[in-house]
């Protein structure tokens, strides 16, 4: 079975793609890892794409798209595989039809957005030893001080409310699209259920079985 996870960033596709894999066997592609690992084998695509990532610029979707043809017909991909991060962009999931990649399924996991800024802003790290913490959901038994290390507390430059603003806007300009382009091939099943982790696995769960 051959799978996409759609979702906002923050969402938990993550975590999603973790419990698909371990119940149904299957491995989860993303773009930075095959990028990272084509780049870590130093073959030909793999220099393309650093020469790009060296400037600070996007690898070009063909680049992706040929580095993803070749680590999908990997042995562990036989009984099928999980794509978390893309496609993107509607000319992306074009792309990955034209070269005949067969999609079985599209999991979108819906959390509104609001539910995503308290998440994502709520986060807090350790900057001595990356414990992670959450104002609501996981606070330090001392409000700013990490109970492992006593390291003080901070939030990352990604968890800002602005910025998480600006990558939401660019979900819902370039990639929510995909919704519509997958449902219109009967492909797509939508996962709403948010209001715990194991709630959530279980709804993914179900909608790759196909009972949602």
């Amino acid at each position: 079975m051959n799978l996409i996870l759609l979702g906002a960033p923050g969402a938990g596709k993550g975590t999603q793609a973790e419990a698909i894999c371990k119940e149904f066997k299957i491995p989860a592609i993303s773009t930075g890892n095959i990028l990272r690992e084509a780049i870590k084998n130093g073959d030909e695509l793999g220099l393309k794409a650093k020469s790009y990532m060296d400037l600070g610029k996007l690898v070009p979707d063909e680049i992706v798209i040929d580095i993803l043809k070749e680590r999908i017909v990997k042995d562990d991909c036989k009984d099928g595989f999980v794509l978390d991060g893309f496609p993107r962009t509607i000319p992306q999931a074009e792309a990955l039809d034209k070269i005949g990649v067969r999609i079985d399924k599209v999991i979108e996991i819906d959390v509104p957005d609001d539910v995503i800024l308290s998440r994502l802003s709520g986060r807090r790290v350790c900057e001595d030893c990356g414990t992670p913490y959450h104002i609501t959901n996981k606070k330090p038994q001392v409000e700013g001080i990490c109970d492992v290390c006593k390291g003080k507390l901070v939030t990352r430059k990604d968890d800002n409310v602005d910025t998480i603003k600006d990558r939401l806007k660019v979900f819902h300009d370039q990639t929510a699209p995909l919704k519509d382009y997958y449902a219109n091939q009967n492909k797509l099943s939508v996962v709403s259920e948010y209001s715990s982790l194991e709630k959530s696995r279980e709804a993914t769960l179900a909608a790759v079985r196909g009972n949602i």
